[in-house]
């Protein structure tokens, strides 16, 4: 069975590919330009990440759900900087795979495990803002807690689906006393099955289900708006006797409209970020060129990381004062707070005064 060594320790998730048998010969400017970029992206990941995990942290008792995603998010997000950026901008620096064969399988397994994670805790949490707006009594009757099924899916998901990575990888020896962290494919197809597979996973069917749900999500707050434009026809038609067409609405508060905007823009930047790495990826495994072996391939590829720095900004942004708008008011009862964050509009109370959430 034939066999070819590609995807070094800069390749896969996160890095530029090489399909050849042999290394590269390293392009010194363009690795510079990787230590430069990678560096940025650490640091912006690292510290926003941290910032929001420990702010939240120090609100755990009294987090909604919205805020309990974005803190399992916020600790995917920790995962790739740490364990994609960080091995990946030492592997630049250093030009060759420094430890043994346990930590290049280990390394490659939780690369992945931080992409399937960060991606997939997008899409639950995409998901319970869609039943918080389309179906409100469903997120008023789920109880807020640290972990709940969504997030440990996520985080299971991300577990066994990265386990291939650990049997694909290793250290191999390319050239006497040289060695990378590198993968056996069968060829012509593995490296093809590969990379689409990782595709479809983490970023086409996320996609999908994330549009779908913004779509849905946008028509009911539409629909809303438009029934709180005609407020004032309502209530003459209910003083004079007339059933109301909106009585079987379910009002969406500010806070909540404060919510889906914020996913929404979590989406846009989760797309933005991923897509040219994936479309670099399929086009370097499905027609290779010297033309994917670039600088500009490259760096395409390691903006996919981006998207760990922006969501923590993303969060604070629509917040304003993380420390106060995780803490609800201490009169504020669990069944209250509990059905602002699930959107229904308890009388003439207006949620975005109490909690953004």
């Amino acid at each position: 069975m034939k066999k070819n060594a590609s995807f070094p320790a800069r390749g896969g998730p996160g890095g530029s590919l090489n399909l050849t048998a042999g290394r590269a010969e390293r392009d010194e400017q363009l690795a510079r330009a990787e230590v430069a970029v990678l560096t940025v992206i650490f640091l912006t990941a690292a510290l926003g990440n941290l910032v929001l995990i420990l702010v939240l942290w120090r609100r755990r008792k009294k987090l909604s759900r919205m805020y309990v995603f974005m803190l399992h998010l916020s600790l995917a997000d920790l995962v790739v900087a740490f364990f994609q950026v960080l091995p990946q901008l030492i592997w630049d620096v250093t030009d060759v795979f420094i430890g043994p064969d346990a930590v290049c399988r280990a390394v490659k397994y939780l690369q992945l495990v931080g992409m399937f994670a960060s991606t997939y805790m997008i899409v639950v949490m995409t998901v319970d803002r869609f039943q918080a707006v389309c179906y409100p009594m469903v997120t008023f009757q789920k109880k807020r807690a640290l972990w709940n099924a969504a997030i440990c899916a996520s985080w299971g998901s991300a577990l066994v689906l990265s386990l291939p990575q650990v049997f694909i990888f290793s250290k191999t020896e390319l050239a006497p006393g040289v060695f990378e962290c590198w993968a056996q494919f069968i060829q012509p197809w593995g490296s093809k099955a590969y990379v689409t597979w990782i595709f479809v996973a983490i970023f086409f069917v996320p996609t999908v289900v994330l549009t779908v749900c913004q779509v849905k999500i946008c028509k009911v707050i539409k629909l809303n708006i438009y029934v709180k434009k005609h407020t004032e026809l309502e209530m003459r038609d209910q003083k004079q006797g007339l059933p109301s067409r909106a009585s079987s609405i379910n009002c969406i508060s500010k806070a909540m409209i404060k919510t889906v905007k914020m996913t929404v823009v979590t989406v846009v930047a989760y797309v933005l970020c991923w897509a040219p790495f994936f479309v670099v990826q399929l086009w370097t495994v499905w027609h290779p060129s010297s033309v994917t072996e670039g600088a500009v391939f490259t760096i395409f590829m390691l903006l996919g990381n981006l998207n760990s720095c922006t969501n923590p900004w993303i969060y604070m942004y629509f917040c304003g004062h993380i420390p106060y708008c995780v803490r609800p008011p201490e009169h504020f009862s669990t069944r209250e707070e509990s059905a602002i964050t699930a959107s229904i509009n308890l009388g003439d109370r207006e949620a975005d005064d109490v909690t953004p959430v």
